[in-house]
């Protein structure tokens, strides 16, 4: 027993020193390739091994045949062992070379494809965590890109839609200051109903600024739909008559919901107006307000022809206006996409969908206590 304690602890000693100078190796050789490591592994084994041996072979005074012998297979295993390190290394490397290659498209816009090779458990877990990184950059690049010409579009429109008021402005004001207005009231009321038409384009982007900013400050208090969409028909009502639609409040029933009445009635008074300006002389605007499982849905019929599919997705963007025939009063595309920031604030969601002869616009809000 005391010599197999004795034999234990030659050997055990001989395997620290080559472990020691093992991992003196690997901390100088840390920055280098995975195969030099892999084979200062390989190296340290074989090395603890063979010092062992050879320490208790000196003890036990084995003679120089058997001490030979010893060493020999010793020597041979280690030929072996190195041969599979560096195989194993240059194959791990080899992928992990063709993985960095693939995840170079991250930085020129491309999308990311993981090598068909076969690779090792954590280097396939990598692969697929890149490719569905890969995938969700490519939404983001997509929502960029919407967004940037978005507000190119909203640009455009907007230094539309304020050179043709302050262009009017311009030649009524000269046209008082000089004296030459054939009907000075006129122009005066003129120039009131343009000054509030571009107060109101201000007032849209001042909301859109903060919907974007994140800095719309909701104040909700409980109030019944059927009071919200009765304010709204009543506010409305004057456009609808100047315009020649009639407004019809259908399946209005009295659900309570935790909103900011104001907010609200600013997304209503905008879906109202679009779909009068919208809808041809002697149609019809329909208003309904009812429960759904997913909440209280209010919609807002209108009769305007439908609205193209492809087009259909960003009828709330900011500046989108359907088509360039568009014109003032049609407003520089704000109003849905003011609409669409206010319900989401609510935790809500808007939709518009086609339907016989026009389209309707859809706003779901959580219901009282589902909040």
């Amino acid at each position: 027993m005391n010599d197999i304690l004795l034999i234990a602890l030659y050997a055990f000693l001989g395997a620290v020193v080559a472990g020691l100078l093992g991992a003196l190796a690997l901390r100088l050789l840390r920055h280098r390739s995975l195969v030099v490591s892999m084979t200062v592994v390989v190296a340290v084994a074989v090395t603890a091994m063979l010092a062992g041996t050879l320490a208790v072979a000196w003890q036990m005074f084995l003679s120089r045949h058997d001490l030979t012998v010893v060493t020999v297979v010793v020597a041979m295993a280690a030929v072996v062992a190195t041969a599979t390190a560096l195989l194993l290394g240059r194959w791990v490397v080899a992928r992990s070379n063709a993985l960095t290659l693939a995840a170079r498209s991250f930085g020129t816009g491309g999308s990311f494809a993981a090598p068909h090779e076969p690779a090792t458990a954590e280097l396939a877990a990598l692969s697929r965590e890149l490719e569905t990184t890969s995938a969700r950059l490519a939404e983001s690049r997509e929502r960029e890109q919407a967004l940037e010409s978005s507000r190119r579009e909203l640009v455009a429109w907007i230094s539309h839609d304020l050179r043709t008021p302050l262009a009017g402005l311009r030649a009524m004001a000269e046209a008082l200051e000089d004296g030459v207005a054939a009907d000075p009231d006129r122009y005066l009321r003129q120039i009131r109903t343009e000054v509030e038409r571009l107060n109101g384009m201000v007032g849209d982007l001042f909301e859109l600024s903060r919907i974007h900013a994140g800095a719309l400050a909701l104040s909700p208090s409980r109030i019944s739909v059927y009071d919200l969409v009765g304010d709204a028909l009543a506010g409305a009502d004057p456009l609808a008559r100047e315009h020649g639609v009639r407004l019809v409040g259908q399946r209005i029933d009295a659900v309570p919901v935790e909103v900011d009445s104001k907010e609200m009635s600013r997304v209503l008074g905008n879906l109202l107006v679009n779909a009068i300006r919208r809808t041809p002389a002697d149609g019809t605007v329909a208003v309904t307000a009812e429960r759904s499982d997913d909440g209280v849905v209010l919609s807002v019929t209108d009769g305007c022809g439908g609205i193209p599919e492809e087009d259909l997705d960003r009828v709330f963007d900011t500046g989108w206006r359907g088509t360039h025939a568009r014109t003032p009063p049609a407003g520089a595309g704000l109003g849905l996409a003011i609409v669409r920031g206010i319900v989401e604030a609510h935790q809500g969601r808007a939709a518009v969908h086609n339907v016989s002869g026009g389209c309707r616009f859809e706003v779901v809000l959580p219901s009282a206590g589902t909040a």
